[in-house]
Order: structure tokens, then C-alpha cells, then sequence
């Protein structure tokens, strides 16, 4: 076994992606944080690609499957489903199989809208959601420099990372 013995399952890294066409009908929303002036996203429930890349992170991290196999776009009670709702019960997965989120790195692809003004509300919004500390949530915005579908602004993509850590198996207090 590798590491701390103590640390049960220690240390697990989950990868996620989202990916959206924008939709004038729709708002857009981020990170459970409403962009205004700007196109919504298409999709089953609220469109929020930045929460169900990080869904897809912390299920994979977790080996629980993906967004898909939990909140099936078949079923119509996910029909635009609160996002961050999805995010809760996801984290109760979590704590359930004794995990919790150490830090989320996430980036958001798209021309526009820009994301560094509403990255600050999106922290505030997924640490209070994932039980972590504000400096434990990156949001970072990048131009995909007017290449493809993302630079022609017809959407948007989403790369998450996360990092879940393990509780001891014997009690131990573990260190933070």
C-alpha cells in the first residue's frame, strides 16, 4: 500500500468535461452563479456546464460513474434541474463513501462571456456547496483564440479537476 496507511483510500484525482451550445432562450448560468447580458446554455437540466464538469470530476475521482449514470437526461424530473442541487446530492454520495473534496480546478472555455468577473461569485458559490475553503475552488477563463465551434461563439466548454481525500480507517485524525 502506498502512503499513509492511515489515510484509508488516501488520495483520489477525478477529471471532468463539459461541453454546451449557447441558447438565446435560456439564462446563463455558472458555477450556480447567474451571468447576465449573455446567452444561456442548451441542455437537460439548468445547462450549468461548469457544475456538471465538476459533478463529472468528483464522480470519476470517486468512482461512482458520471453525471449521466446518476441524473439521466431520460428522466424528466431532471428537466431543468438546479445544478447545484445535482452538486448536493452528489456531495452526500461523497460523504457517504467516506470522501471529501480537498480542492476544484476548473477552466471555462469560451470567447465570451468573460469569466474572471463572475469567478469570484462562482468560488463563493461551489465552496459553500462542495464544504471546502474559498482558496480550495479555482474558476479560470480561457479564449479557445477564435478557433472551432467555441471561437466562432457558438458555445461553451469545461475542464474540471478534483482532488478527494479519504477518511482514516482507524480514527485518526487526519491533517489539514
Amino acid at each position: 500500500m502506498f502512503g499513509d496507511p492511515r489515510l484509508g483510500r488516501g488520495l483520489r484525482v477525478g477529471f471532468g468535461y463539459d461541453s454546451h451550445r449557447f441558447d438565446e432562450a435560456r439564462p446563463l448560468v455558472l458555477g450556480g452563479v447567474r451571468i447576465p447580458n449573455h446567452p444561456g446554455l442548451r441542455g437537460h437540466s439548468d445547462g450549468d456546464a461548469v457544475v456538471h464538469a465538476i459533478i463529472d470530476a468528483l464522480l470519476g475521482a470517486a468512482a461512482l460513474g458520471d453525471i449521466g449514470r446518476h441524473f439521466p437526461p431520460s428522466e424528466p424530473r431532471w428537466k431543468d434541474a438546479d445544478s447545484m442541487e445535482l452538486l448536493a446530492s452528489v456531495v452526500e454520495l461523497l460523504a457517504q463513501s467516506d470522501l471529501r473534496v480537498c480542492n476544484v480546478d476548473v477552466t471555462v472555455i469560451t470567447e465570451r462571456p468573460s469569466i474572471a468577473a463572475s469567478a469570484p461569485q462562482m468560488v463563493t458559490s461551489l465552496s459553500a456547496a462542495l464544504g471546502t475553503a474559498h482558496d480550495a475552488i479555482s474558476i479560470k477563463g480561457k479564449t479557445n483564440e477564435g478557433m472551432g465551434w467555441i471561437g466562432a461563439g457558438e458555445g461553451m466548454a469545461v475542464h474540471a479537476v478534483a482532488l478527494l481525500e479519504g477518511k482514516p480507517d482507524d480514527g485518526v485524525p487526519q491533517s489539514t
